[in-house]
């Protein structure tokens, strides 16, 4: 079976590998920090017009490309959108796609749950935010002779992806909502110019925290209703 970590090609050269090795007091200590910062991570839907450094949001990028990928075929495009008349254009489609959503397509239950939220078709912060970053996944690749490229795994892979640059843009003290946007995708692709192998699979707005932006007081499940010790 393919390993979704590890890419076995018998011509690919192997290198030494020893990453740092930490006295377990001091991995404590970090596991605890890693959590703390983690775990004031929110979904945050109003974001501040304030300028970010392009440079942030590149290393940003940089590190959700370090995720493993299904035979190392690293399935994801980031495209960056900073230029006000396409975010606009953005919201257009997104706005118009999600209310027909809201109305008809998502049902009562869901529509129900989202209330407590807050959450409705009208998005805002799709013009506000500084970037919008947009992951589509390959569903395969092209090689240099046009043959299609088999990309195992391309979902999964995109998906860890996207986990990594959440916790890279916490670090950073950046926030942003994760947003899929529902039959969205192919107009977002033709919008944005991407080739037909590629497909939308989440849409994040990225910046600042608003000055008076607010969440929902969520709590979190504890440790022993996610975790099975065995």
């Amino acid at each position: 079976k393919p390993n979704l970590l590890l890419s076995w090609d018998e011509d690919l050269l192997h290198v030494p590998y020893s990453p740092k090795r930490y006295p377990e007091e001091t991995m404590l200590d970090r596991s605890q920090d890693f959590y703390n910062l983690m775990n004031q991570r929110r979904s945050v839907r109003f974001i501040s017009p304030e300028p970010v450094p392009r440079e942030v949001i590149d290393n940003v990028i940089r590190t959700a490309g370090t995720a493993p990928s299904g035979a190392h075929t690293e399935p994801w495009t980031f495209v960056v959108v900073s230029d006000p008349e396409t975010k606009h254009q953005i919201r257009l489609i997104v706005e118009e796609e999600e209310e027909v959503n809201y109305r008809q397509r998502m049902g009562d239950k869901w529509v129900h749950d989202l209330a407590k939220l807050r959450t409705n078709w009208i998005k805002e912060y799709l013009d506000v935010a500084p970037y919008l970053v947009l992951i589509f996944k390959q569903t395969y690749g092209i090689l240099p002779n046009n043959k299609k490229r088999t990309h195992y795994y391309n979902e999964i892979s995109v998906s860890i992806s996207c986990g990594i640059l959440l916790a890279a843009l916490q670090n950073v003290g950046l926030v942003t909502v994760t947003s899929t946007p529902l039959n969205c995708g192919p107009q977002l692709r033709v919008l944005l110019k991407r080739p037909t192998n590629e497909k939308l699979l989440m849409l994040l707005p990225v910046g600042y925290p608003a000055s008076d932006a607010t969440v929902p007081d969520l709590k979190r499940k504890p440790l022993d209703e996610i975790m099975v010790d065995i």
